[in-house]
């Protein structure tokens, strides 16, 4: 009998590369408006806690700068437009999640992108395979609280005990904490090792494959 029968996979730097989009959503916002573009190095270090965490951390002081909300605005209008035209599934991820679907593993996935967003890409990559995908809300808590987790597990079925969570961040493992699930660290994703070890990573996974010998 198996240990495991449920894995929670985070999306951004985990299953999608999808910082290219990002940064050129984040850079036409603030081009709109006059601001001063960041790098792609920027961007990955700002993503992880949701898009509005994301530009606050993009648009030059923040949530105080007065011009903050309707930055913000642009981003979301043409990041909902564009979050697929440089995005793509890291190498042996479908493979994965196909082998584990049918091996009979039930598969969701939890992010902090908008919740719009993660079911399209969800649909346009992994359809038929994931069957439950969950981004940012209204009135949900996002990662690194455990409500989103707990609400994919509720879609499932299944049960906390019997799942694991897989991600790339230091809010990922934050999150696998908060919902009492162990956590594996991926390598490919937006963090190195020496940063994920520093935030109390135990697991790692070096490539998908090895995703799968740890639910073995």
């Amino acid at each position: 009998m198996r240990t495991y029968d449920t894995v929670v996979f985070d999306l951004d730097g985990t299953l999608l590369n999808t910082l290219e989009d990002l940064a050129d959503a984040v850079n036409y916002a603030l081009g709109e408006m006059g601001m001063p573009k960041r790098t792609i190095a920027e961007v990955r270090e700002f993503v992880g806690n949701g898009v509005r965490r994301l530009m606050e951390l993009s648009v030059p002081g923040g949530f105080d700068n007065p011009a903050f909300e309707e930055t913000f605005a642009k981003f979301r209008e043409y990041y909902g437009i564009h979050c697929n035209d440089k995005t793509r599934a890291y190498d042996g991820i479908l493979e994965l999640l196909r082998g584990l679907k049918k091996d009979g593993y039930a598969l969701a996935i939890v992010s902090n992108k908008l919740d719009s967003a993660v079911k399209e890409l969800n649909e346009l990559y992994f359809e038929g395979i994931v069957e439950v995908a969950i981004g940012e809300r209204e009135g949900v808590a996002r990662k690194p609280a455990p409500d989103t987790v707990f609400a994919a597990l509720r879609e499932l079925g299944r049960a906390p005990e019997t799942a694991v969570y897989v991600g790339d961040s230091d809010v990922d493992i934050m999150t696998a904490k908060n919902a009492g699930l162990p956590c594996i660290s991926v390598l490919w994703g937006f963090r190195d090792r020496p940063f994920l070890e520093a935030h109390g990573a135990g697991y790692f996974a070096g490539t998908p494959d090895d995703v799968r010998k740890f639910l073995e």
